[in-house]
């Protein structure tokens, strides 16, 4: 087989394809199997038909017919390893002898001419560069509490421990009033919108748009009926909320005393006080940590000026919105039920998971930018290393595990995604990191001193098998 690469506009390749009347002969042969395994002959066995007789019977047109759809798929599979094509979509293949195009309706060319010529015109991944990555600065929340954050986590530690107290006035925000709550669509009930003596503090913002103005300044026996779009869904329900009582809460005055006898960690006051802040400050360590690495993509696909492609988004998309049926499916939820509790229709539903598959994108080839302009290569001991982290997680040999990468022709796919981990692993080691205020933060903070363990997106050997 020969093999030529031609560049064509807009991110796509031609693909060039020769094969000698020899080399395909070969093909021909394993077509003639794959015939007699389905023909049935007087005298022979199932599959054990010889070819001599075969041709005989059906002609050799038919077994070049089946060859052509059997062997030019793995020849534009050989072509692409050869010139390390990386293709996004479905290539478009034409046979040239007769410029006939190879489909189900056309599976044989009218004339065979040997050697056999075809073309494959295929989309590929684009190559970018992504000016200033090294410069990105990611904007965190300072895990240290101010003096104000402080006192909110006091007051937010007190409610805990304060009494609610029926009150004869209007309700206002902060106060907790106790209601039945009716939420209905067309006359039905709204799952979750239908609850009695349901205790709400109104200014949480929990159920709708203008809920908590509707209840602010009501009394006690008001029946309040409004309409609004709830929290999370897009279609609009009727309210039919019934106070029966509004309530204040009480909490206690803090002194040594009190600290004492109610707080297990804390004697006094400013132990409590020291003791909160340090708590306090490490969940928003934990959270930082938690969230970092999708800060920084988020300001990475940000600096990528190309359209994400639309094979490749349509490709993420696919496998995102299988994962999501998949996951509902697991866990007894029905898609057009979960769709209709939260106000949504298909369409919705695929355009918010559509925003996550073109950032995703970006961050796929911003990534691989980062890793050609830093030189970042794998090794061969990268990639046994990686073989045997893989093994150890789905519990099989290195030995199977490489096995599995190659004969699935995945070793590249392997290779990229591990150049991808790398570059994301640099970028968050080399770029700067601020808070809310602008004020830089320490990077070994931000990041802690564990290993990142990086989706490398790829399928385990279980999968690749």
């Amino acid at each position: 087989m020969k093999s030529t690469l031609e560049a064509l506009e807009g991110n796509k390749v031609k693909l060039s394809i020769e094969v000698d009347e020899s080399e395909f002969d070969r093909n021909v042969d394993a077509a003639f199997r794959k015939i007699a395994r389905d023909i049935r002959l007087p005298g022979f066995r199932p599959g054990k038909a010889p070819r001599k007789v075969l041709e005989a019977r059906i002609g050799l047109d038919a077994a070049r017919g089946q060859a052509l759809q059997d062997a030019i798929p793995e020849y534009l599979s050989q072509a692409v390893r050869e010139h390390n094509v990386d293709i996004i979509a479905t290539p478009d293949v034409k046979l040239l002898n007769n410029n006939d195009p190879i489909n189900e309706e056309n599976p044989t060319p009218s004339e065979f001419v040997f050697p056999v010529l075809f073309e494959a015109t295929c989309e590929v991944r684009p190559e970018i560069t992504v000016p200033g990555y090294g410069g990105l600065r990611v904007e965190l929340l300072n895990p240290s509490l101010s003096e104000e954050e402080l006192e909110e986590a006091i007051a937010t530690e007190l409610r805990r421990f304060g009494t609610l107290v029926d009150i004869d006035r209007a309700a206002a925000v902060g106060d907790n009033v106790v209601v039945d709550l009716e939420g209905l669509r067309s006359g039905e009930p709204v799952p979750g919108l239908n609850v009695d003596e349901w205790t709400y503090e109104i200014g949480r913002g929990w159920v709708a748009p203008g809920f908590d103005d509707q209840l602010t300044g009501a009394k006690k026996g008001d029946v309040l009926k409004f309409s609004a779009v709830p929290n999370g869904t897009e279609e609009e329900a009727d309210f039919v909320v019934t106070v029966n009582r509004v309530q204040t809460l009480e909490v206690p005055e803090v002194n040594d005393e009190w600290v004492a006898a109610n707080i297990a960690d804390a004697d006094t006051v400013e132990e409590w006080r020291q003791s909160l802040r340090d708590r306090y400050s490490e969940m928003r360590v934990n959270q930082m940590r938690r969230t970092v690495v999708d800060r920084v993509t988020d300001e990475l696909a940000k600096l990528v000026e190309v359209e994400a492609p639309e094979a490749m988004v349509a490709g993420d998309l696919q496998a995102r919105v299988q994962n999501t049926i998949q996951q509902f499916q697991q866990q007894g939820i029905a898609l057009d039920q979960w769709l209709s509790a939260t106000g949504q229709d298909t369409d919705s539903f695929i355009a918010g998971m559509k925003e996550q598959s073109e950032k995703a994108v970006k961050v796929d080839l911003a990534l691989r930018a980062v890793a050609t302009a830093q030189n970042i290569e794998v090794t061969d001991e990268d990639l046994e290393a990686e073989y045997e982290a893989i093994g150890v997680r789905v519990n099989e040999k290195t030995a199977k595990v490489r096995k599995a990468y190659e004969q699935n022709d995945a070793v590249t796919d392997l290779i990229a995604q591990m150049r991808k981990s790398q570059a994301l692993e640099w970028l968050l080691h080399n770029i700067s990191y601020v808070d809310q205020n602008g004020a830089a933060l320490d990077t070994d903070t931000v990041l802690g001193d564990h290993d990142h363990d990086h989706d490398h997106d790829h399928d385990d050997a279980e999968d690749a098998e």
